[in-house]
């Protein structure tokens, strides 16, 4: 058998060698398109599996604060409509004592 540098031209030519431009492991333009095409769907999907677990998660959280903002804001108002009625009734009562 010969050398390694004495192999035929044909040898030597039979392994495939990527085009200069060509950059080992570089991606196709179909295949920049398809990965952006399912990176994009992918995006999408997650997004809105997030949004509908932040509103199962977010929507007993937000119905309790709400209860408490209306049971707070009937009590203010409540003390305040006494505290008027109170007030006006103290203020009729002292007229007709000037009477």
């Amino acid at each position: 058998m010969g050398s390694p540098a004495a192999a035929s031209p044909a040898a030597s030519t039979a392994t495939a060698r990527p085009a200069p431009s060509a950059k080992p492991g570089a991606a196709t333009p179909g295949e920049v398109q398809l990965t952006q095409r399912v990176l994009a769907d992918l995006q999408r999907q997650v997004e809105l599996m997030l949004e509908v677990r932040l509103r199962e998660a977010l929507a007993p959280i937000l119905a309790r604060a709400s209860d408490a903002l209306v049971r707070d804001a009937r009590k203010e108002l409540t003390a305040a409509m006494r505290d008027i009625v109170t007030r006006s009734i103290a203020r009729e009562l002292g007229r007709r004592e000037d009477r």
